[in-house]
């Protein structure tokens, strides 16, 4: 049977997840000029009134591209994002499935509730049966210790 994705190994999945998202963020908002201390430089004036709407764009880019980002990834082919592939890791619907595209935006939604009660949602990764975190409870879905997905679909008893 193939290995639930513990705790560490998602964690250090997701460190990896997000130093790509910053880089690419942050080339992205410099290009778009979304640069907060460039673009109060330049405009020499009343910065007040240009930051509240470069932060809210920032924000905006950021909040969106996070979420296609994890649901285009976790829904594709692939089954994982590029920190997950990279440390062996994919996601499943509770029958080793791929999971859809509807269901890893839900999965990613939830990790925001996993995050606000105190990451308690996270932690529960490490103490479940089937490694499950709040946000994979409320999606139900899993995550594998593989990097080939059709050795969860076709091998592994899931509910054993």
């Amino acid at each position: 049977m193939v290995p639930y994705g513990g705790f560490w190994w998602r964690v250090l999945a997701y460190f990896i997840d997000a130093i790509l998202l910053q880089i690419a963020l942050s080339i992205v908002t410099g290009f778009l000029g979304l640069g907060v201390g460039f673009n109060a430089a330049l405009m020499g004036g009343n910065e007040d009134l240009i930051m509240g709407p470069m932060v809210a764009a920032s924000l905006l880019i950021s909040f969106v591209a996070q979420w296609l980002y994890f649901a285009l990834l976790e829904s594709s082919k692939m089954q994982a994002t590029v920190g997950k592939l990279a440390i062996g890791l994919i996601v499943t619907d509770l029958n080793g499935q791929r999971i859809s595209f509807g269901r890893a935006t839900g999965r990613y939604f939830a990790k925001i509730l996993s995050g606000l009660i105190l990451l308690i949602g996270y932690i529960m990764v490490a103490f479940t049966l089937r490694k499950q975190g709040l946000h994979d409870m409320i999606a139900s879905t899993l995550v594998y210790k593989t990097r080939d997905p059709r050795e969860v679909a076709e091998g592994a008893d899931v509910f054993a």
